[in-house]
């Protein structure tokens, strides 16, 4: 359940914090308010904290950052959600924190136990935790697509049908595979052949990594034969014949200073020592110099292997190393292709295997499915009867079609759509065709009852689904609104005194000038407040003491109904 909530620099609010422990494990919060007051931001604070899309544009003017805040309490049955929690590395506790940080560039920050945390974990998380019905969420009943998805979350057949779908991408993959395969098979002559061909080239030219660069070198310095040979033989006469000799002399002179004065002795053994260096450094410039020859043959040789190398790389990689590899993947592939018709006959078992499977499980799914219709009708017209739907109707109806292997998908054979009649006598028809807005209100007031028995989620927040509706019909989702915070933490955004009278906390949003700045605030309503604020609900302005006696008696009579 949703413990606290703070808020700082979100649109009109400047900082508030708000406690809803007062009544532990369940109970009604409402929160009320003139339009416009700001009564929709707790529930773009909600949806910024379960990973919604942030702006900048929801920082309060003048402030550089926006923080929301909130504390929840796990409930110790819902291992999943811990496991999860433990798994990601957020600790084991049922006490757990999440918090976003907004900039002014649109970036944001969130926040798990203190850890950062992904946007899509957070999500996943959050979705166990809490659920949020708007008036937009009415439009998910007017698609058709959706209905399938209502009925599996109502069966607990979720699970069933993602097996179903792992199963069937599977087949599918392999299907995809086998597809290929034997298109392969229709060219595979005319493939093996050329395969062949590109094997034999790159075998026969023996390619090593690096040899191009080598050869390249190699040539350049064959080109400049020469010239290289040239210079050399002028290079290695300078030294010997006026270097060296000049050094030996240096060497003697060295040895004579040392006779006379010892101490010029490391200076001289230094110097010594550079002289026999150059003798071998003269030595190493005489072995290039008759290493080197003027070789045209060679010159063509390499010119040759080079123009094989550079044509293999034109063919099959930038680099030898490329060209290499291609010729491994040939082999694979010719390899695959001398025993394509053994993998064909594997790879068809597979696909049987899995078709066979993924068939059997939509049938038994279909089979659930089926039982699941026939309950959740019950259900529903248990549920609308509470909502003032006296002996409507409520129909999961079944699209036909052949159950065969050409017509299954991910999600099964089954298609459905919910047909509705509100008036008894009338027979059902698409809901989406018969249903109006008040109406809509109260099936998808039912339909979030009937699943919030079903899953684990705690909290439940409703965001004025009361529009449209008022009288008897205000009266009985008021009732069932309250029915279902007996077992879920219950927020309720409202309109409607019917369901404000019934709150267990009452909030008022109001919004003020202060010191020339329009501001939000969010205020705990004592019982006197709450008359006078449920008295402005049914009159407005025009509210009396007839009206405030009507509102008082209101709060009195659902105090009497909880004790």
């Amino acid at each position: 359940m949703l413990c606290e909530l703070r808020v700082q620099n979100l649109a009109l609010i400047s900082s508030l914090e708000l406690n809803f422990e007062e009544h532990d494990g369940g109970g009604l919060v409402v929160m009320t308010g003139e339009t416009g007051a700001g009564k929709s931001i707790m529930l773009r604070a909600i949806h910024l904290l379960t990973g919604g899309r942030a702006s900048a544009d929801w920082i309060r003017n003048g402030s550089d950052s926006c923080v929301i805040e909130a504390l929840f309490e796990v409930n110790p049955r819902h291992r999943d959600l811990l496991s999860r929690l433990d798994e990601s590395g957020f600790g084991e506790d049922t006490t757990v924190v999440i918090k976003r940080v907004i900039n002014q560039s649109g970036r944001s920050k969130l926040y798990v136990n203190g850890s950062l945390a992904t946007v899509k974990l957070v999500s996943a998380i959050t979705a166990d935790m809490l659920s949020v019905a708007s008036q937009h969420d009415h439009q998910k009943l007017m698609q058709t697509a959706n209905h399938l998805d209502f009925l599996d979350t109502y069966g607990e057949l979720i699970e069933d049908r993602q097996g179903l779908a792992k199963v069937y991408d599977q087949w599918q993959t392999r299907l995809a595979e086998l597809v290929a395969l034997h298109q392969q098979e229709q060219d595979k002559e005319q493939r093996r052949d050329f395969l062949k061909f590109q094997l034999e080239e790159i075998e026969q030219a023996a390619v090593v990594p690096g040899e191009d660069e080598e050869l390249s070198a190699e040539k350049k310095r064959l080109k400049s034969a020469n010239e290289l040979i040239k210079i050399s033989k002028e290079s290695h006469y300078l030294f010997s014949n006026e270097i060296l000799d000049s050094m030996s002399k240096l060497r003697r002179n060295l040895e004579q200073l040392v006779a006379l004065d010892p101490q010029a002795e490391k200076m001289a053994e230094e110097i010594g020592g550079l002289t026999f260096q150059a003798e071998d450094y003269a030595t190493e410039l005489r072995h290039y110099r008759d290493g080197l020859e003027s070789n045209p043959i060679r010159l063509e040789q390499v010119s040759e292997r080079l123009d094989i190398l550079h044509g293999l790389k034109r063919k099959y990689g930038t680099t030898l190393e490329e060209v290499i590899e291609y010729g491994e993947k040939a082999q694979h592939e010719l390899s695959r292709i001398e025993n394509m018709d053994r993998e064909i006959a594997e790879l068809e078992a597979q696909v049987q295997k899995l078709e066979k499977r993924a068939t059997k499980l939509a049938a038994d799914l279909s089979k659930r499915r089926r039982k699941v219709a026939a309950a959740m009708e019950k259900a529903m017209g248990v549920e609308l009867s509470s909502l003032a739907f006296n002996q409507s109707g409520f129909e999961v109806r079944w699209q036909g079609h052949e159950q065969t292997s050409d017509n299954l998908r991910a999600a099964g054979w089954d298609k459905i759509e919910f047909f509705f009649s509100a008036n008894p006598g009338e027979p059902a028809r698409q809901l989406v065709k018969v249903a109006s807005g008040g109406e809509l209100s109260r099936l998808m007031l039912a339909v979030k009852c009937l699943l919030a028995k079903k899953d684990m989620v705690d909290t439940v927040i409703f965001d004025e689904v009361d529009a449209g509706i008022g009288g008897e019909a205000a009266e009985a989702v008021a009732r069932k609104i309250k029915q279902l915070s007996s077992h879920h933490q219950v927020f309720c955004i409202t309109h409607l005194p019917q369901i404000a009278a019934r709150g267990d906390l009452h909030f008022q949003v109001s919004k003020e000038v202060e010191e020339g700045r329009t501001q939000s605030s969010v205020i705990q309503l004592p019982h006197d407040h709450r008359v006078k604020e449920l008295a402005r609900m049914l009159a407005g302005d025009s509210a009396t003491e007839q009206t405030q006696a009507w509102a008082r008696e209101m709060l009195e009579r659902e105090q009497e109904v909880q004790q």
